[in-house]
């Protein structure tokens, strides 16, 4: 089930969100850092991640599902925003070079779908960034921030659905090793956290991040969807009642 886009919003203005999405910033620049010239798409609620990421794309789309609802962006530019169903994204193929995924992979409920769709829309040797909860990490353990809805993930678990629809990982990050708390003491030493958590081990980060570049051929077929349309009985003609309300003769 995805979060909502207010709770979203909410999230990203409090100063747990405020710290988290600079972090996450950071981490996902080290592993990309934009091409000019690009054509970039935004899944998801990626809005709080793209400038950072893709500064100097050609254009930037962020297209959000429907159950989670979306938000106007950029707030100081016109709308590049919209509504969509993420199994069948309104894009023509291999017309994007790099999607940034986020609060996305965890809520689908069929990610092989998800990912021949991706497979589909994205140019010969683009690249995904995508960023879900860790399976044994902190922050999918408690409910109170995005990253604890939803269905966390293991390396292996990841690296296997991407695999397994042609894309190749290339490149892992991980991230948030503060505990998920609004606690002023917590968000100040923030930084150690980062710093003692990566020394420690990626056991203890709250999220994954991972680079991924589409391989020529998909793996797997596209199947084709079931129409949900919704079959209605038909309206015979039937005459109206006379004007005393007795019932007409057949």
């Amino acid at each position: 089930m995805f979060v909502a886009i207010d709770e979203l919003v909410q999230f990203y203005r409090s100063p747990l969100g405020r710290i988290s999405r600079r972090l996450v910033q950071e981490t996902m620049s080290r592993l990309y850092d934009g091409a000019p010239g690009e054509r970039v798409l935004g899944l998801g609620y990626a809005t709080p991640y793209l400038r950072r990421v893709a500064p100097d794309a050609e254009r930037t789309l962020a297209l959000m599902p429907g159950q989670q609802g979306v938000e106007v962006w950029p707030k100081d530019k016109p709308n590049c925003t919209a509504l969509v169903d993420p199994l069948e994204l309104p894009l023509t193929d291999s017309s994007i070079d790099m999607v940034v995924a986020a609060h996305l992979l965890e809520y689908v409920r069929e990610p092989e779908e998800l990912m021949q769709e991706l497979w589909r829309v994205t140019a010969p040797g683009a690249h995904l960034l995508i960023v879900v909860p860790k399976r044994r990490g902190l922050w999918a353990q408690r409910d109170n921030t995005p990253f604890g809805h939803g269905h966390p993930f293991s390396r292996n678990q990841l690296t296997k659905l991407l695999e397994t629809h042609s894309f190749k990982p290339e490149a892992w990050r991980e991230a948030l090793y503060l505990p998920p708390s609004n606690m002023g003491a917590v968000l100040k030493s923030a930084r150690l956290f980062e710093i003692f958590g990566r020394i420690a081990g990626p056991a203890f980060a709250g999220v994954m991040i991972v680079r991924a570049k589409k391989q020529m051929f998909p793996a797997v077929t596209r199947r084709r969807r079931v129409s949900q349309l919704v079959g209605l009985p038909e309206f015979a003609p039937r005459p109206a009642l006379s004007s005393h309300g007795s019932q007409p003769k057949a």
